[in-house]
Formats: structure tokens, C-alpha cells, sequence
């Protein structure tokens, strides 16, 4: 019989402090979603109002050719509305991304012991870190989500700190899609000047959030593989970010303030998901 999750303590100590995450709730047997991960009705997604969305995939191999405004417009026109979206033609060995997702599932196959070692607050290396939900400690209802985050330093130290199940794939999937993501980056880069006339910039700031984890859900497992920043297509913890000149002299004034790359980082890890509390850290107060 599989144990009672309503108590939200036992729940966390099972879940978070021991590692078994939502996967080894699934695998206890229960029936139902626990009410710690049922959010408020208010913020629940109204499934009857709901618009389905026919947007196709995105050819990349179209970006070198006379097509190349064209799959720009829709990129940043994806990233504006719905904040992500599907492309084909990437260039990402087919072979490298299946071997990749079986990578995956085998790590969060293996017993909640074994992944356990590496939960925020015992792990050996300030490089991984495994865990369940954003930040079960001060969300009001928890993510239906198991994952593992592992920063990129330099391959000696990925292949040093990095759990063995994980670093092989994981490090070539890095690189590879590296190229992918500074591929896009220059595509966008340069239509950037365009598109400020007539892009909606806090829906873009918003949505265009990339971070290196795995992410299994049951009972029917899915798996979601992001690659997160790199010096080479991202800033610096110690750099300084402010608004784009075009972008204030449009506008008349600034919407957000300078700030520095590792204060923004520490913010949205240490605040749970809600709403748009990111872009307010950086918002200033008369925009």
C-alpha cells in the first residue's frame, strides 16, 4: 500500500531530504497527485479558455540563406509569445540526444541513496546539484519535477566533479549545443536593431530563461535537457549588465536598472517561481 503523502512534512522529508524526489512518489504506488503539489486555483491554468498553439518548427539550415530575416522574425516572435519553441536542422547528432535522454533516465533510475549525495546541501562538489521542485522550502506548491544541474567549468573539472552516470553525454550534448545556442545568439544579434521598433521587450526579457537540467515526470516519463551559460554566449558573474542605448533612446527612458550578472543569479535561486519576480529585481520602480 503506498503511504500517505497529505502530510506535508513527511512529504519534504521524503521527497527533499532523502532524494526520492517525484519520482519515488510515483513509484510508491499512489493514485493521486499529494495536495502539496496541487496549485491554488487562481493560478491554475484555465484548460477551457486555453488557445492551442499550430506554430511550426523553425528550420535552422534556412539562417544562412535568403530566408535568413525570415526565421529570425520567427524566433524572436516565439520567444515574445510563447517562450520557447521547436526547431529542425540543428546539427545535434540524433545518435548524441537518444544516448543522452537514456543517460538521463538511468540517473534518475538509481536508488534515491545514490542521488541523495548530491542535494544542494551535501553535495561534494558546488558544481552539481540534484533535487525535486525549484525551492520546495518556500514554494506554496511544489513542481511536479525530478532534476540535476551541473555547472560547466572546464572539461577537467566536468569530468572530475560531474556524477559519473551523467558527464560523458552530458559534456558532449554541452558542446554541441553550444554551437546551436552562439548560432542563434549571432542570428538574433543581428536583427536586434530591427526588431526594438517592434518587439514587445519585457515579454522577451521574461521568457528567454536557460538552465542545464534534466527533468523526469511520471507516470509517463518526459525529459527536458537544457544547456545552460558559458562564458563564450553569456556574462560573467562579475560583469555589469544595463539597458541597450538604442533601446532607452527609443523609449525616453530606462526600464531597468544596471546591475550585476551574479546579484541576478542569486535572486532567482533564491526565491521560488512566481509570477514575474525576476524581471522585477531589474525593473526600475518609475517603469
Amino acid at each position: 500500500m503506498a503511504p500517505s503523502f497529505d502530510n506535508e512534512n513527511f512529504l519534504f522529508n521524503f521527497a527533499v531530504r532523502d532524494g526520492n524526489g517525484v519520482k519515488g512518489i510515483v513509484d510508491s504506488g499512489i493514485s493521486t497527485v499529494p495536495p502539496a503539489y496541487i496549485q491554488p486555483p487562481a493560478e491554475q491554468i484555465d484548460k477551457k479558455n486555453a488557445s492551442i498553439c499550430d506554430m511550426p518548427p523553425i528550420d535552422l539550415s534556412k539562417l544562412g540563406g535568403p530566408d535568413h530575416d525570415g526565421v529570425v522574425n520567427q524566433i524572436v516572435r516565439a520567444a515574445e509569445t510563447l517562450g520557447f519553441f521547436q526547431v529542425i536542422n540543428h546539427g545535434v547528432p540524433v545518435e548524441l540526444l537518444e544516448s543522452l535522454k537514456q543517460t538521463a533516465h538511468n540517473f534518475f533510475g538509481l536508488p534515491a541513496e545514490r542521488k541523495a549525495v548530491y542535494r544542494k546541501e551535501v553535495s561534494p562538489s558546488p558544481l552539481v546539484n540534484y533535487g525535486t521542485s525549484f525551492l520546495p522550502e518556500k514554494e506554496r506548491a511544489l513542481e511536479w519535477k525530478d532534476y540535476i544541474s551541473m555547472t560547466y567549468t572546464n572539461d577537467d573539472e566536468a569530468l572530475q566533479q560531474w556524477p559519473v552516470e551523467c558527464r560523458d553525454d552530458a559534456l558532449q550534448y554541452l558542446k554541441t549545443s553550444h554551437e546551436l545556442v552562439r548560432k542563434l545568439i549571432a542570428a538574433l544579434l543581428g536583427n536586434l536593431g530591427v526588431e526594438l521598433d517592434d518587439s514587445n521587450i519585457d515579454t522577451f526579457i521574461e521568457k528567454k530563461t536557460v538552465n542545464m537540467n534534466f527533468y523526469p515526470t511520471c507516470p509517463n516519463p518526459e525529459l527536458t535537457v537544457g544547456v545552460g551559460r558559458h562564458s563564450d554566449i553569456g556574462p560573467e558573474p562579475a560583469q555589469k549588465i544595463a539597458p541597450l542605448p538604442q533601446a532607452v533612446k527609443k523609449d525616453g527612458a530606462a526600464r531597468y536598472r544596471e546591475f550585476v550578472m551574479l546579484d541576478y543569479i542569486k535572486s532567482f535561486f533564491e526565491n521560488p517561481h512566481d509570477g514575474k519576480k525576476t524581471l522585477e529585481f531589474v525593473k526600475l520602480n518609475s517603469a
